[in-house]
């Protein structure tokens, strides 16, 4: 349960820390796979943002990202054209 307790606290911390998330209202993207970014540009502008990369692959139409900040390491689907997290994604 404290385990439980902490994880919970953790996420909603690290939460109000993610970027905005995109607009894409439950519906699965449909991005031209010319229009994504490519792996590199999209670990440079995480990066930018104070995130480190640990793996990045393409999962269900959008990028499947395995990050870290301030020592908290998360997954997160993010949009492959913006770089924007995608909050619930794929929930």
């Amino acid at each position: 349960m404290k385990h439980l307790i902490v994880a919970a606290a953790l996420a909603a911390t690290l939460a109000s820390a993610l970027p905005a998330a995109a607009d894409w209202n439950g519906k699965r993207l449909n991005v031209p796979r010319d229009q994504w970014l490519s792996p590199t540009q999209m670990i440079e502008k995480l990066s930018a943002q104070g995130y480190t990369v640990h793996e990045i692959e393409s999962d269900d139409g959008a990028y499947e990202v395995e990050m870290s900040k301030n020592g908290t390491r998360i997954e997160v689907h993010v949009h492959p054209a913006t770089g924007e997290v995608l909050v619930g994604y794929d929930d």
